[in-house]
């Protein structure tokens, strides 16, 4: 068939396996072309197909040949209908790990369940003994608890009172003002069980109980803070305690792995276009202008390298690491430098939907959010035929 984008707000609902398989390709190259990464051995990513998530399994696995094991929650083709780009993307980077003589394995189901969470220990045990580090990525607007059966949603709002700023239509350009009203106590609390820290450490403890941690295991989960402008609907809004209770709970994770030589942190990344942020009002906006002058500036990164910085500078430094800010990782310093602000800040005065292609990066913006999906990738033909039922080798089943 020819798979052409489809979208639906913030979302498409097509991707392309040519596409994906391209991307992949290119962050595979990436990694190799830089200097080898001094570790890990054996990693655990939690959230690996799309963005942050799926840029550290190849990282991992192409800059220190470490073996991977990748959980996700992705669908495969059926019918006319085209499967997930995170299903791609990891069937893909599993052919790639394959003629790389690296040996790694794919778990498709729900992480915040207790039946995932053994599947994943019982393929450790069997496969690779222990794993030394863990990533946990997992982004879902949903969890449903596994102990209490509860399901919670999550909501991106302000507290307190409303919220009101300029927000974009990336698929128009149009700049507009929008306003959020505040959430309840009870969206608060759904959203912290949520995007908090609990199913973290629910991973961590169970993988520490069933003898599976090695002794001295790292482990990571990611973050953002953003500036003063997108604050009030994320940093000080409902997305914004639940990192709180993400950053609390590293902290106790710390403090539970330093027994023995273990260690655990929240690294704070550049915002970039993911899905996620494509929901967040403001967002898409506010890293459009941040694209324009972080490119201007030369100090643009993509997921692949910041993945690359974290590894290389922050988790497995040939030196001393890099300071922390307090028990967080900071590799969005580049975005928060001041002169990168300034010049953002002085353009979100100005942009309208008269000059928002002239004072951002709309363009850009445009191009990274179709590349999720497989979408405008160098060298494909989209108006050829392409086989949307792919399969992923080492696809762990029930």
């Amino acid at each position: 068939m020819i798979i052409q984008p489809k979208t639906r707000g913030f979302i498409c609902t097509t991707a392309h396996p040519d596409g994906c398989a391209k991307q992949i390709e290119e962050q595979v190259n990436y990694i190799k072309a830089q200097k080898k990464i001094s570790g890990p051995a054996n990693v655990l990513v939690l959230g690996a197909s799309t963005g942050y998530g799926l840029a550290s399994r190849i990282a991992a696995a192409f800059g220190a040949g470490a073996n991977t094991i990748g959980v996700f929650f992705d669908r495969p083709a059926e019918g006319s209908r085209t499967a997930s780009a995170g299903w791609y993307n990891s069937a893909a980077l599993e052919q790639q790990a394959a003629a790389q003589g690296l040996k790694s394995h794919s778990i498709v189901g729900d992480a915040f369940s207790d039946a995932i969470k053994a599947q994943t220990i019982a393929l450790i045990q069997a496969e690779y003994g222990t794993v030394d580090l863990v990533i946990y990525s997992v982004a879902s607007p949903r969890r449903t608890h596994p102990v209490t059966g509860e399901t919670f949603s999550s909501v991106i709002k302000p507290l307190g009172t409303a919220y009101t700023n300029k927000t974009m239509n990336f698929h128009t350009g149009e700049v507009s003002m929008t306003s959020i009203e505040p959430a309840t106590e009870e969206e608060l609390r759904q959203t912290i069980a949520v995007m908090g820290g609990e199913d973290w450490k629910m991973w961590i403890d169970q993988l520490s109980e069933a003898g599976v941690l090695a002794k001295g295991a790292t482990t990571v989960a990611y973050s953002y803070i953003g500036p003063e402008i997108t604050h009030a609907i994320y940093r000080e809004g409902t997305i914004g305690k639940a990192k709180n209770h993400l950053e609390q709970t590293a902290k106790e994770l710390n403090s539970q792995l330093a027994a023995e030589g273990g260690r655990a942190f929240v690294s704070v990344n550049k915002a970039l276009v993911t899905q996620s942020s494509s929901a967040i009002p403001v967002v898409p906006l506010y890293i459009s202008a941040l694209y324009r002058v972080m490119k201007d500036k030369e100090l643009h990164e993509n997921c692949i390298e910041q993945m690359y910085r974290l590894f290389a500078e922050h988790l497995y430094p040939e030196g001393a690491a890099p300071a922390l800010d307090g028990s967080l990782i900071r590799i969005d310093d580049w975005e928060m430098r001041e002169d990168v602000q300034t010049e953002v800040m002085k353009r979100w005065e100005a942009l309208s939907t008269d000059n928002v292609s002239e004072l951002s990066d709309l363009e850009g913006y445009r191009r990274d959010f179709f590349q999720l999906f497989g979408f405008q990738s160098e060298g494909i033909d989209y108006e050829a035929e392409s086989d949307p039922d792919v399969e992923i080798l080492n696809l762990v089943k029930e």
